[in-house]
């Protein structure tokens, strides 16, 4: 058997962690930085006047989605009070409901038309950035005047086009690039976490 049919443990370890270093040295990028702190910037606002944030995604976005709302929940880095966040693929009855009633395009849209105000916070993620329920979710949000966040593989997507702050985590696979979405999005959280339940 030939080192090109089987690679080591070794090897895929090595490159795995060398495309990884590289995704993480990008988030380091200006453009990136400023848009991860105007995301965090509007969840802190939102929250302080009583909003919410909202995630969604598909598969291992939707995962992350999760992970997310469940460091609000929760608690990430702080001892504290809890603070409101909804992972949208939470309720599978909902989601499966809605998707064979109307359509899983429309499934995270009327997620968000039932659950979101104005000053909540909407957060889509998606390695490509053209997730159609993800897309049909932030215009929802938009029209009803939630500020949302786009948690994307790529600034040319037609997320980026309906978001109001794009986080772009470029990589070369959508493993490398959900692992920086997950760097990124806990950098934000952490930074939520201390300026709302840091003493002053």
């Amino acid at each position: 058997m030939s080192s090109l049919e089987v690679s080591s443990m070794r090897q895929v370890l090595r490159r795995s962690v060398e495309e990884a270093v590289a995704v993480c040295e990008g988030l380091l990028d200006e453009q990136v930085m400023a848009a991860a702190d105007a995301a965090q910037q509007a969840i802190v606002q939102s929250l302080r006047a009583g909003g919410k944030v909202l995630l969604c995604g598909n598969g291992g976005s939707a995962a992350d989605a999760q992970h997310l709302a469940a460091e609000l929940v929760g608690r990430f880095c702080l001892e504290r009070q809890p603070l409101p966040a909804i992972a949208l693929a939470d309720n599978v009855a909902a989601l499966t409901a809605i998707s064979n009633d109307y359509s899983y395009e429309g499934a995270f849209a009327r997620a968000v038309r039932a659950l979101g105000r104005s000053g909540d916070v909407l957060i889509g993620i998606s390695t490509s950035g053209s997730s159609g329920n993800v897309v049909a979710a932030l215009d929802a949000a938009r029209d009803l005047g939630l500020t949302t966040v786009a948690l994307v593989g790529t600034a040319e997507c037609e997320m980026a086009e309906r978001a109001d702050h794009t986080i772009a985590v470029r990589g070369p696979g959508t493993a490398r690039i959900q692992e920086g979405q997950m760097v990124i999005g806990h950098a934000i959280f952490e930074l939520v976490e201390r300026e709302l339940c840091t003493p002053s």
